[in-house]
């Protein structure tokens, strides 16, 4: 394939999005392909595509799986945008992503804040936000983080359906975060939490006290081999745990806290009475 004479030289360490761009004009070349005959495989602009390569532009996650499907590259390409996207953030969480997307049974339990499966887009927003402003994460990865809680949040819908056991503590429901209506459309995405039929929502009350069997958040996914994986984090870092004899303890804790809490009747009952106090 002869190459063009305005060919821009690309600089693959310049940054991860130059890397990208390049790794896909190598393989786009070895297979003896233009940008154009790529770009109107994938469904995307030529000019796309090329802003794309030369690092003009971010790819997207649809985009790397369009370039593999166009390329015939497996998930070569998504597993780079993966890499890419999953910057600073804690230890163990990326490979737990990967858990999470197959598992075909979730069990969380969360205190203070709502878990980024059950987040309406409005306290996301807030949430991600203000982790900017605190210096936690750059402005460049805020719609970053917005787009990968988007997409787990597609877990709750794939096929086959996975069953979604959650527990979240009272203080999820009476920590404000942002405006009165932001709190509103997370008390009302969590009663259609509730309303799927591969769900099940429980609310642990602050008068649980030493009944209480976990303290901390944890996270515990059962795999299509029925293997079990415990995700936790700390201020620090986040741990993943596939050692049974480890994670089958958090388990059996987590089916005490599920007889200690709130059934799923009265956990709904408790958020519409919370959603009649916001604005």
């Amino acid at each position: 394939m002869q190459q063009p004479l305005n060919r821009k030289k690309l600089d693959p360490d310049s940054s991860p999005h130059a890397a990208f761009g390049a790794h896909l004009r190598t393989v786009r070349e070895e297979q003896g392909l233009t940008q154009d005959e790529v770009a109107l495989r994938a469904g995307f602009s030529s000019s796309h595509m090329s802003a794309v390569e030369t690092a003009r532009k971010k790819p997207t996650l649809q985009l790397a799986r369009r370039i593999d499907a166009s390329l015939g590259t497996g998930d070569m390409f998504e597993r780079r945008w993966r890499k890419m996207n999953n910057a600073g953030l804690l230890d163990g969480f990326p490979q737990f992503l990967g858990d999470e997307a197959r598992a075909v049974e979730i069990r969380l339990y969360e205190v203070g804040v709502i878990p980024g499966l059950l987040q309406a887009p409005e306290y996301t927003e807030v949430s991600v936000q203000s982790a900017m402003k605190r210096g936690a994460i750059t402005s460049a990865q805020v719609e970053e983080r917005i787009a990968l809680i988007a997409e787990r949040q597609l877990t709750l819908t794939r096929k086959p359906l996975p069953q979604i056991f959650a527990v979240l503590d009272e203080s999820c429901l009476r920590r404000p975060m942002g405006e009165p209506s932001v709190m509103k459309a997370q008390l009302d995405r969590l009663l259609e939490f509730s309303e799927l039929p591969n769900t099940h929502l429980q609310i642990a009350t602050f008068d649980m006290g030493e009944r209480r069997p976990l303290t901390l958040p944890i996270t515990l996914v059962t795999l299509p081999d029925r293997a079990l994986v415990a995700y936790a984090e700390s201020a620090l870092r986040g741990h993943l745990e596939r050692d049974n004899s480890f994670v089958a303890p958090f388990l059996s804790a987590y089916y005490q806290l599920q007889a200690e809490a709130l059934s799923q009747a009265d956990s709904v009952a408790m958020i519409r009475e919370l959603r009649k106090g916001t604005p």
